[in-house]
């Protein structure tokens, strides 16, 4: 696949004046403009509230209370209870 050459870029200026005509041009050009203009305000302001939910999560976590655990609290997944009445389904 070659590169795009000048008379690619001619053809298809021609195509477009041929297809809106010199009257539309600027107005089409215009609109694009501004609809470029909205989409990067649009995306910047996505931006700016990801960056603060981010900042916000952050600062909760910091904030939050430490649990300290004690030995009592910690299960032993593979030994039962003491005084487990349930049948042993590990066959």
């Amino acid at each position: 696949m070659g590169a795009l050459k000048p008379w690619h870029l001619i053809i298809l200026v021609l195509a477009f004046v041929i297809l809106f005509g010199f009257k539309r041009l600027p107005d089409a050009a215009r609109s694009i403009g501004r609809s470029m203009r909205i989409f990067k305000s649009e995306v910047d302001e996505m931006k700016a509230e990801s960056a603060a939910a981010r900042t916000e999560a952050s600062q909760a976590t910091v904030e939050g209370t430490k649990v300290d655990r004690q030995v009592d609290d910690v299960v032993d997944p593979v030994t039962p209870p003491v005084g487990d009445t349930r049948p042993d389904r590990s066959a």
